[in-house]
């Protein structure tokens, strides 16, 4: 395994990885009557950075004491397994399409421990040619239930909202739903197309994570929990916002 390009274990004290601790306390605020455990997080183009975000995000889940597993659920055009140095020859889908006849799933395949503690990765595996019935399947409901024994959270790391039906079915599976939008570079239309996809299948979309953000300033802080650090032109990353 590399050594990992993200900022929260590079710099965990930075601004950027507090943003990612605010963005993880409202996640476990979001909701008073059932705890969120399953999150998806996808877009509604690619290149908004959500990977990036749910790679981030998985890393303080763990980095707080939570036994987590980030799943790469992108079956076309996968990136988890790049981001953290890892074989992508067996994953989720190897998972899935293992002993067809039961409904078990070998949960034994696919799933990497990381550099940091109580996070674990699934893969994506082997690209199937029919990934929204593999991911629409009841096997892959069982699945995440099945998880649910182990892992205090499991985040799903989905296609573009807007390209494939893939987010929308697996929301259904989840507690929750963030929508990843980069800052000037999502239009406005494709943004609310992407949230009503979500609420067809009456998704409970906790809110959305705002990329790429240009600021003027060196850093700020307001009552927003808004967090912004000065770099190389004046760019970051990653701006949390309360929901």
């Amino acid at each position: 395994m590399k050594d990992l390009d993200l900022i929260t274990f590079k710099e965990p004290n930075s601004p950027m990885s507090e943003s990612y601790r605010t963005l993880r306390t409202n996640i476990q605020f979001s909701s008073f009557d059932k705890k969120i455990r399953t999150l998806l997080l996808t877009s509604s183009g690619p290149g908004e950075g959500k990977t990036t975000i749910s790679s981030n995000l998985a890393m303080v889940m763990a980095q707080g004491g939570n036994k987590t597993l980030l799943i790469d659920c992108d079956q076309r055009k996968p990136q988890v397994h790049k981001v953290f140095g890892l074989s992508n020859e067996k994953g989720l889908s190897n998972m899935l399409v293992n002993d067809e006849d039961k409904d078990e799933v070998n949960t034994n395949i696919g799933i990497h421990e990381t550099v940091q503690k109580n996070l674990h990765v699934l893969t994506s595996g082997t690209r199937p040619p029919n990934p929204a019935e593999l991911l629409g399947s009841a096997k892959m409901k069982n699945f995440i239930e099945e998880l649910k024994k182990t892992y205090d959270y499991i985040i799903l790391d989905t296609p573009p909202i807007i390209l494939v039906t893939d987010a929308q079915i697996l929301a259904q599976y989840t507690d929750g739903c963030l929508l990843v939008v980069a800052s000037g570079e999502s239009e406005r239309d494709a943004a609310i197309k992407a949230k009503g996809l979500l609420e067809k299948v009456n998704a409970k979309i906790l809110g959305t994570v705002l990329n790429k953000v240009e600021i003027k300033k060196k850093g700020y802080y307001n009552y927003q929990y808004e967090y912004g650090a000065r770099g190389k032109g004046d760019k970051i990353r990653t701006k949390a916002k309360q929901f």
